[in-house]
């Protein structure tokens, strides 16, 4: 045997199947703390089908139906394009019981000075119909950015729209 030659060992019965079985594990665990650390990043989805994620937390109470707010959003469809923002207008007025039923859902989970992200499944942003300009199509899901400025506690009240259902 020359100098150069290294004798190999032969490799021990089942060790080679050791070692793909710790290679599968190290992977599997890798996928579950992989998912575990991002689950703030992806929200919440409610019972409806909204998927919410706040952004920076508010302060007070949730805003209720008979509330007002002062906010400012972009609207996007899903492949990026924005239908509407209140960039370079200021912050809008919105009263929870005026709008498409999931961003009203969404409104009453937010308090003033949070920011939040949502995305509106479509039966419960403009459906079928879309809009009548053609910014949103049928069947499209929505997805907001929002920043909630300041809450206007019974608004819709003071504004003589009376109590919801009346």
């Amino acid at each position: 045997m020359s100098v150069t030659q290294v004798p190999l060992r032969p490799i021990a019965r089942g060790s080679l199947l050791k070692l793909w079985l710790s290679i599968a594990g190290l992977v599997i665990a890798a996928f579950f703390l992989a998912q575990l650390g991002t689950r703030p990043l992806r929200g919440e989805s409610t019972a409806s089908g909204l998927v919410f994620r706040t952004v920076e937390a508010g302060e007070g109470d949730p805003i209720k139906l008979v509330d007002g707010a002062m906010i400012e959003y972009e609207g996007r469809l899903p492949d990026g394009t924005v239908f509407d923002s209140t960039e370079g207008r200021g912050p809008a007025p919105i009263l929870p019981s005026q709008v498409i039923p999931g961003f009203s859902e969404a409104l009453q989970k937010m308090s003033r000075g949070g920011r939040y992200s949502v995305r509106i499944p479509s039966r419960l942003a403009y459906g079928e119909s879309g809009t009548p300009d053609g910014k949103i199509p049928s069947n499209s899901d929505v997805l907001f950015d929002i920043h909630i400025v300041q809450v206007v506690p019974n608004a819709a009240l003071m504004a003589g729209g009376g109590a919801p259902g009346q």
